[in-house]
C-alpha cells in the first residue's frame, strides 16, 4: 500500500533517532535553531509523554499523532526535524509511511551510542532525576537502525557540531538561522 503523498518537492524531512541519552534531542534542536524559521521540530517525548501522557507501548496512539503532526507541517510548507527513540518495533510502519509518502527529500539518521555511554551522558542531563539507569537499560535497543538505503548512522564519537553539520549536509537543510529567527516558529502575520 502506497502512503498518501505529503509535503512538496521543496520540503525536507529529517528524522533523528537513537536511544535515551544518545544526543538526539540536542542534535534536532540545534538543527532547527541553525536553520531558523520555516523548520518545525516534532519531538516524540513531547507528543507522547506531555500531550498524550501515554506510555510507549504497542498499539498506542503516539505513532499516529506523530505521523499526522509531521505530515501537517510538511503539507504547510515547513521542513521538519522529527526526533525520538522511535523504536523500530513500534514506529517502523509510521516511519515507512513518512518515507514513502514524502514528495521532498528525506533523511533518516540513527545516533549509534552504546548503553555505557548513554548511561554516562544521562548523569549530565537535566532529566537525571526523572528516570533511573535501570529504566534506561530497559528501554535500550542496541543498534536499532532501520536498515534503509541512505540511512545515516553516526557513531558515539561524533560531536554535536559534527552530527549537526553531517545531517544538515546530507539532508540539504540550509543552516542560515539568525538571532531574529530564533523566536518560536510562527509564520509572519
Amino acid at each position: 500500500m502506497l502512503a498518501e503523498p505529503t509535503g512538496s518537492l521543496d520540503t525536507i524531512l529529517v528524522c533523528v533517532r537513537g536511544n535515551s541519552g544518545s544526543g538526539k534531542s540536542s542534535t534536532a534542536r540545534e538543527l532547527r535553531r541553525r536553520h531558523g524559521r520555516g523548520c518545525a521540530l516534532v519531538e516524540q517525548d513531547y507528543l507522547r509523554r506531555i500531550l498524550l501522557r501515554e506510555r510507549d507501548k504497542p498499539g498506542g496512539a503516539a505513532p499516529a499523532l506523530i505521523g499526522q503532526t509531521v505530515r501537517f507541517a510538511l503539507d504547510h510548507g515547513y521542513h521538519v526535524v522529527l526526533e525520538g527513540i522511535l523504536h523500530t518495533s513500534r514506529y517502523r510502519s509510521m516511519l515507512t509511511s513518512l518515507w514513502d509518502g514524502h514528495r521532498g527529500r528525506s533523511l533518516f539518521c540513527y545516533l549509534d551510542v552504546s548503553l555505557a555511554e548513554t548511561l554516562r551522558r544521562h548523569l549530565t542531563r537535566p532529566q537525571v532525576t526523572e528516570f533511573t539507569s535501570d529504566q534506561m537499560s530497559g528501554w535500550y535497543a542496541a543498534h536499532d537502525v532501520l536498515g534503509w538505503p541512505g540511512e545515516l548512522v553516526l557513531p558515539e564519537t561524533t560531536t554535536l557540531d559534527e552530527a549537526v553539520e553531517a545531517i544538515a549536509a546530507a539532508a540539504g537543510l540550509p543552516q542560515t538561522g539568525r538571532d531574529d529567527d530564533l523566536l518560536p516558529n510562527v509564520p509572519p502575520s
